[in-house]
């Protein structure tokens, strides 16, 4: 029986999740928006309020770490930051994750207001990937192939029908995939990949 499969596009876990491969994909969210002619949830009216609420809800019920404000510069620019992690999954692809979470946790917890800027992620990921890495990730961010990248991966994310993010591509046991939307899915992406979720209480919240 083949291993349960997700690949989790994102634009800056839990034990249920812990026997599946999981592959982290950095999209840049601006351009998936674009192609959809989605209009981002910020700029529509009482929705940019429930949001707020919403995500607070969900950091609760998941023991997630999160500023209960919206940080300074929300949404800030992202395009310099997704050519990073695309260096970094190329160049250094088994510290992705742990970079993924130190960029999130700088906005979203410590309230980084210049973390769209090369100044403002910069030292954050030096502190996951050393000075030396991060200066040849630096590098690599104006290459063409990085650029590229990007461009595919966002590209390859709309084509599979993602239409914003959170994204989950989920690949169950028996070879079938399909594509969740929204942290609020994550039950269902667990029942599509035949988990056993009982041991997470964040779940409870969960249909």
């Amino acid at each position: 029986m083949a291993v349960p499969q997700v690949t989790l596009y994102v634009d800056i876990n839990s034990p249920t999740f812990a026997k599946c491969d999981v592959k982290y994909v950095p999209i840049f969210l601006g351009g998936l928006m674009h192609a959809c002619n989605n209009t981002p949830p910020i700029n529509i009216k009482n929705k940019d309020k429930w949001m707020g609420l919403e995500r607070m809800r969900w950091a609760k019920y998941f023991s997630v770490p999160m500023t209960e404000k919206f940080p300074e510069g929300f949404p800030p620019k992202t395009l310099s930051i997704q050519r990073a992690l695309c260096a970094i999954s190329q160049k250094f692809p088994e510290k992705l994750p742990a970079a993924i979470e130190a960029l999130y946790r700088s906005f979203w917890v410590d309230e980084n207001p210049r973390i769209g800027e090369i100044e403002g992620f910069a030292p954050v990921l030096e502190a996951v990937l050393g000075k030396q890495a991060v200066q040849e990730t630096l590098s690599a961010m104006s290459r063409p192939e990085v650029k590229t990248l990007l461009t595919s991966n966002t590209d390859r994310a709309f084509k599979e029908g993602a239409f914003g993010l959170p994204w989950f591509q989920c690949t169950n046991s028996q070879g079938k995939a399909e594509g969740f939307w929204g942290i609020d899915h994550l039950g269902v992406v667990a029942d599509f990949l035949e988990l056993d979720r009982s041991r997470d209480k964040g779940f409870r919240a969960l249909l």
